[in-house]
C-alpha cells in the first residue's frame, strides 16, 4: 500500500493535494501534518475524516513531532510554510525563519531516514525585487507588459526563467525559501536524497482562505460575493500589475508527472505556473469577479509601492514542460468561477472568515 505524507496539509495546497491523491488512489494511506496556526485551516478536518485521510496534529518546527509520525512513507510532499512575504517586515522574523527554514530542515531529516525523496514546494519569490522592478514595462489600457529585447537574464518572452536573479533581497520570506532550496541541494548531493524543488506562482483556487498578504485572488472574489471594498495597493494604484496563477489541479498533474519520471538528477529546479495564458493583473481580475459574481464593488486607490511589491511574475515554464510533458490547463475565468462557486456552496461557515 502507497503511503503520502503531505506537511502543511491542512493549508490549501496541502489540502487540495491531499484530497486528490485520495481521489485517484482510494486505497493510499494519504497523511496529512499541519500545526492549524492559518484561520480556516481547521474547517478542511471534516472532509479529511470523510475521506479516511489521516490527520496528524504537529509542527514542523518540532522534529519531535515529525518523528511520531508511524513508520516510513513511499512519498512526501513539504507544502508548510509561513506563506506571507509581509512577514516579519514589522517585526520579529523568529517565526517565519523557524517555520520556513529550520521546518525544513527537519522535514530534510525525515524525508533523509524515512522516505528516501521529497518534493519541496518553494516560491516564485526567491526572485529579486529590485531587478524585477527594473523589468521596463509598457503599460497597457489593463496590465503591465514587459517591453522585447531588455538583455535582462532571466527574462523571456514566456516571462521569468529559473536564471533570473536570486543574489539580491528578495524579502525575508523569499530568502527563507531559497535557503531551504540550498539545503536542499545539500541533502541530494550528500546524502542521495531525490528531491524536487517547485518554484511555484501564485497558487488559486476553491478552498483558499485568502488575505491581501496572502490568497489576494481568493480574497478578490470574496470581496466581489459579499459586496466589500477592495483596493488597488501600489504601482500608481491602477491595479495593472500582473501575475500569474496555478490550479491546485495543475500542481497535482505535475507532481504524478514528476513521481513517474526518477530519471532526471537529484536537486534540479523548475519554475511552476500558470505562464502567459494563465495570468491576470487585479484590474482583469476585477472583470472577471464582475461576471462572476454579478457584483461591483468599490475599489479605492493606494499609489505608494510598498517595499516587497512586485510589479509583474509570470512563470517561463519551459523547463518544466521539456522534462515532464506538462502544462498549465486551468484558465483564469475558470479559477474564477469555481472560487465563487465553493463560497456560494459554503457561505455560512466562510462568511466570518471573509467579512
Amino acid at each position: 500500500m502507497v503511503r503520502i505524507l503531505i506537511t502543511g496539509g491542512a493549508g490549501f495546497v496541502g489540502s487540495s493535494l491531499a484530497k486528490l491523491y485520495r481521489r485517484d488512489n482510494p486505497q493510499a494511506e494519504i497523511v496529512v501534518f499541519d500545526n492549524l496556526k492559518r484561520r480556516g485551516a481547521e474547517l478542511n478536518l471534516p472532509a479529511f475524516k470523510e475521506q479516511r485521510i489521516t490527520f496528524c496534529h504537529g509542527d514542523i518546527r518540532n522534529p519531535s513531532d515529525l518523528n511520531d509520525l508511524p513508520g516510513n512513507f513511499d512519498m512526501f510532499i513539504e507544502a508548510s510554510a509561513e506563506p506571507s512575504v509581509h512577514a516579519g517586515t514589522e517585526g520579529s522574523p523568529h517565526y517565519l525563519l523557524d517555520t520556513n527554514l529550520v521546518g525544513t530542515l527537519n522535514c530534510l531529516e525525515f524525508a533523509r531516514k524515512h522516505v528516501g525523496q521529497m518534493t519541496f514546494l518553494s516560491t516564485s519569490r526567491v526572485y529579486s525585487i529590485a531587478d524585477m522592478r527594473a523589468i521596463a514595462f509598457s503599460p497597457t489600457p489593463t496590465r503591465l507588459t514587459p517591453d522585447k529585447n531588455q538583455g535582462i537574464r532571466g527574462l523571456s518572452a514566456a516571462g521569468i526563467t529559473e536564471d533570473f536573479e536570486t543574489r539580491n533581497p528578495r524579502s525575508l520570506y523569499g530568502a527563507s525559501k531559497l535557503a531551504s532550496e540550498l539545503i536542499a541541494q545539500e541533502y541530494a548531493a550528500t546524502y542521495g536524497t531525490q528531491i524536487i524543488i517547485n518554484r511555484c506562482g501564485v497558487l488559486a483556487g476553491a478552498g483558499q482562505f485568502g488575505k491581501v498578504d496572502q490568497g489576494v485572488f481568493t480574497l478578490w472574489v470574496a470581496h466581489h460575493y459579499f459586496g466589500l471594498p477592495l483596493t488597488y495597493m501600489g504601482f500608481g494604484g491602477e491595479g495593472k500589475q500582473v501575475r500569474d496563477l496555478l490550479h491546485p489541479e495543475d500542481l497535482y498533474r505535475l507532481l504524478q508527472s514528476q513521481a513517474e519520471q526518477q530519471q532526471h538528477p537529484s536537486g534540479q529546479v523548475f519554475n511552476v505556473g500558470g505562464g502567459n495564458e494563465i495570468s491576470t493583473s487585479l484590474y482583469e481580475l476585477t472583470q472577471h469577479c464582475q461576471s462572476a459574481t454579478d457584483r461591483s464593488v468599490p475599489i479605492g486607490q493606494v499609489k505608494e509601492t510598498r517595499a516587497v511589491d512586485i510589479p509583474y511574475y509570470v512563470s517561463d515554464n519551459h523547463k518544466a514542460t521539456q522534462t515532464f510533458g506538462w502544462k498549465p490547463q486551468i484558465t483564469v475565468p475558470e479559477i474564477v468561477q469555481g472560487i465563487y462557486s465553493w463560497i456560494r456552496d459554503n457561505e455560512k461557515d466562510l462568511a466570518p472568515l471573509f467579512t
